[in-house]
């Protein structure tokens, strides 16, 4: 009994039940607007598994989402709540989109010298943060915040420099060169999608990579006792500023990476942004998901940028795209009030332990 009640309170069930339960709460609101869940949940799906077209679509829109996912994830599991992943993000794509532009290099040079600077610009945007609170002891939520809206500007500020700012009438960047681009052979490409590209197999390597760190290295195991008890872990000898130096700086270099993922996969330029794009704040649902796990984190990537795709052709049947926002809100409001009953049922657990003794 006890195996059976251990399996129901898993993360993984915890997951499962929560889709389940979004599910349910997106078709009772596409019911009150008079739209049928079944023929909008059947051309979601549809949307998604009919082709491989479609799926492959599906990956192209997850893959940015597991690097910000990973980022979220990874300074999670080092006692840093990292929400400055959009404002990284940002930073990151636009650092890879000067280089792809400016540095005329063949695509085996100028490809990791577009990563290099995105992960380097990201990695420098976090530091900032985690300076910021070592120092000072300032809030890493407030200044992250702060610092979303001045990658935001910063951004535009750039795009609109002569050198780098679209030749025509588009409020765009110039596209990167041909030789950035991480697309697919053409061929495949036509099998697949024209956005196919080999982005899913860097998040893949980072996935790997990730998981190394935090479960198999002696870094790994600091960040994490950081994260776990910072007072303990500082009594036990661990220097915890510089494991939230060293969290922060890989978490941004993770989110930025994700920027250049999607610049040279998908986008090839960065328009003039009128609001955020989120990518960073979709990042925190995919790490809740994911449960932490580089690996869940991984396929919650997935799944929600095969929501995101297969969102977009609900309006085919008259049906909002803004359902898929309220299934994955619904996602993480309940696997993160499991959380709250899980941490008040220990509280409860370990006050009657004491009232026995």
């Amino acid at each position: 009994m006890s195996k059976v009640k251990k399996a129901l309170e898993s993360k993984l069930a915890i997951t499962v039940f929560s889709i389940l339960i979004s599910f349910v709460v997106g078709a009772f609101f596409l019911a009150i607007m008079g739209i049928s869940p079944i023929e909008a949940y059947a051309k979601l799906f549809s949307s998604i598994f009919s082709t491989p077209k479609n799926m492959a679509y599906c990956v192209v829109y997850g893959t940015p989402l597991i690097f910000t996912g990973l980022a979220v994830a990874f300074s999670f599991r080092t006692g840093v709540f990292n929400i400055g992943a959009e404002g990284q993000f940002v930073v990151g794509s636009m650092a890879a989109c000067v280089v792809g532009i400016l540095v005329p290099a063949p695509s085996i040079i100028l490809i990791p010298l577009c990563f290099i600077a995105a992960a380097v610009a990201g990695c420098l945007w976090g530091l900032i943060v985690a300076f910021l609170k070592v120092k000072w002891g300032i809030n890493e939520v407030l200044s992250m915040i702060m610092f979303n809206w001045i990658a935001y500007y910063l951004s535009n500020y750039i795009a609109g420099f002569s050198i780098i700012h679209s030749d025509g009438n588009a409020e765009a960047t110039k596209n990167v060169q041909d030789a950035a681009r991480i697309l697919f052979p053409e061929s495949w490409r036509d099998a697949l999608c024209p956005s196919a590209n080999w982005g899913i197999f860097v998040a893949l390597a980072a996935v790997v990579v990730v998981y190394v760190i935090l479960e198999k290295t002696t870094l790994g195991y600091q960040l994490k006792a950081v994260g776990f008890n910072r007072h303990a872990a500082e009594y036990g000898g661990i220097n915890v500023s510089r494991n939230i130096y060293t969290a922060m700086a890989i978490s941004g270099a993770l989110a930025g990476i994700g920027g250049a993922v999607q610049l040279l996969g998908m986008g090839a330029r960065i328009s003039i942004f009128t609001s955020q794009e989120s990518y960073g704040f979709q990042g925190i649902s995919v790490a809740l998901i994911g449960a932490s796990n580089p690996i869940g984190v991984f396929f919650a990537g997935i799944f929600y940028g095969a929501l995101k795709y297969g969102g977009s052709k609900l309006n085919l049947i008259g049906a909002p795209s803004e359902v898929i926002n309220i299934i994955m809100g619904t996602v993480v409001f309940f696997i993160a009030i499991s959380h709250v009953f899980r941490f008040t049922r220990i509280r409860k657990s370990k006050k009657k332990k004491e009232g026995a003794q």
